[in-house]
């Protein structure tokens, strides 16, 4: 026969904890007149058979004929007022679980409009908070007979349903707002996904308090992992292909001319790689445009707009760079030309 239990309650603080079962295996016997001690923290629901009795809030409360009724009903019915009764307990914690972590195990992808190949790879990371809003829906739909039940245990599902919402949310954002203007609405695509992640929290009985994007920037490896994605066209993919031809062949001994070349072609293609995901050097090449066509020459150029005025291609210039030909100042992986280089190189 299950232990008979006069005295029902769990008094740990539950920190890490969401849902704890009473007792912890089988069933147990409660007699009319025991008393459920529930912490400030927590609630309580009497399951049978996975159907929910009753539910305590805070404070001490005694089993008894007519103040709880449904637990009353089910003695009466079931087992013919026979006294004690076997029921489970489950302790549920009411407080906020803040500061959980998020992230971006994969870039997400987004359209960029007008820059490079139009599209972009995004990673972010932040904070979200929960809260139990319905402690009878959370045991039935989510924890079940389990003795105890962590928030390690539903974080995984927690994130992958924050990542849903934030993907389709950049998405419609990506439609009307630039990658950099996006970067900029941390706060409203924060409350954003709050609305659309909250009718899939209620589903499983919780709230969702908050969610708050820490940083969001462009992949550092867009071009590689859009390679990799198949989201290149052919003939960006077989210029990709070449570089790396001319990597290889740079690499090899006595090399001669084909260093220069090969460095030249592929630094240009992977810096051209670079602004086009990253959509970070979108608009000197919009305004560069119109000065080219014009006949004039910005006082600071990129590798492509140097390319543009010459009439040639961005490699001959990356070539011409690296061979010590044409004086650039490099700023992390890329270069930028100022006018007067520019000139002396054409007067030479």
């Amino acid at each position: 026969m299950a232990r008979i239990f006069d005295v029902i309650e769990y008094s740990d603080e539950m920190d890490n904890e969401l849902v704890h079962r009473f007792p912890e295996s089988g069933i147990g016997d409660y007699r009319i007149g025991s008393q459920v001690i529930v912490r400030e923290s927590q609630n309580a629901v009497f399951f049978r058979d996975g159907q929910a009795l009753d539910k305590f809030g805070p404070g001490r409360h005694t089993i008894a004929t007519g103040n709880i009724p449904k637990v009353i009903d089910f003695i009466g019915k079931a087992f013919n007022n026979r006294t004690p009764f076997p029921a489970e307990v489950y302790f549920v914690s009411m407080k906020e679980f803040p500061e959980l972590k998020w992230g971006t195990p994969q870039p997400i992808i987004v359209r960029n409009p007008g820059v490079g190949l139009g599209v972009a790879l995004l990673q972010g990371f932040g904070t979200y908070s929960i809260e139990v809003s319905d402690p009878q829906q959370f045991v039935t739909q989510v924890v079940g007979a389990k003795a105890s039940y962590m928030m390690d245990d539903i974080d995984d599902r927690l994130r992958t349903m924050l990542l849903s919402k934030l993907a389709d949310l950049l998405g419609e954002t990506g439609a009307t707002n630039s990658v950099l203007e996006m970067i900029g609405l941390t706060e409203e695509l924060g409350a954003g996904v709050r609305a659309k992640a909250q009718p899939d929290f209620a589903a499983l009985g919780l709230t969702l308090k908050s969610f708050y994007i820490g940083n969001l920037k462009p992949s550092s490896k867009s071009a590689q992992e859009l390679r990799d994605m198949g989201m290149l066209d052919m003939a960006t993919y077989t210029q990709l292909q070449a570089a790396d031809a001319m990597r290889d062949a740079a690499q090899n001994e006595g090399g001669g001319a084909g260093l220069t070349a090969g460095i030249g072609a592929g630094m240009g293609i992977g810096n051209l790689m670079q602004n086009a995901t990253s959509g970070a050097t979108a608009k000197p090449q919009q305004q560069a445009a119109p000065a080219a066509a014009s006949g004039g020459m910005p006082s600071v150029m990129t590798p492509a707009e140097a390319a543009a005025i010459l009439k040639v291609s961005q490699e001959d210039v990356m070539a011409a760079i690296t061979a010590g030909d044409l004086k650039a100042k490099k700023l992390g992986n890329a270069y930028r030309i100022s006018k007067g280089s520019l000139e002396k190189f054409l007067s030479e």
